[in-house]
């Protein structure tokens, strides 16, 4: 039973990554082109992400939200930090949304933002004198 629930549960992330299974001859054409949209929406989504180095500054930005991501993405792209915290500090209200652990893989640290919004990221490694290379896609 572990393990069905752990392949459900994996496929159930996979799925909300965007990926997918092969799709029948029948069904490919259909699902070429969603699959074509999806990797459309992420790269130009991610395709605007830009590059930071953790300790030149104690926080990140300040930005402005696009219109290219609805939501706030970070991952770790290089460096020797297993991880790094972040959280999204918005101009308008000075405090931080919530903490989040971000690792290699791209991670959403604020949700459904409006365009224009101006942000700052402060953020923190995993082990004092970690390096870590990170992106910000928004």
């Amino acid at each position: 039973m572990t393990a069905r629930f752990a392949r459900a549960s994996l496929v159930a992330l996979l799925v909300a990554l965007g990926f997918t299974a092969p799709a029948p001859a029948s069904a490919a054409t259909a699902a070429n082109a969603t699959t074509a949209t999806t990797a459309t929406t992420a790269t130009s989504c991610y395709g605007g992400a830009v590059t930071v180095h953790y300790g030149e500054v104690l926080d990140f930005g300040p930005y402005r939200t696009t219109s290219r991501c609805v939501d706030i993405n970070m991952r770790v792209v290089g460096g020797d930090a297993e991880y790094v915290v972040a959280c999204v500090k918005f101009e308008k209200t000075g405090v931080c949304n919530r903490w989040t652990k971000v690792g290699w893989s791209w991670t959403t640290i604020a949700t459904d933002v409006l365009d224009g919004t101006r942000f700052t990221v402060p953020n923190g490694v995993d082990l004092e004198g970690s390096s870590a290379t990170i992106q910000i896609a928004f």
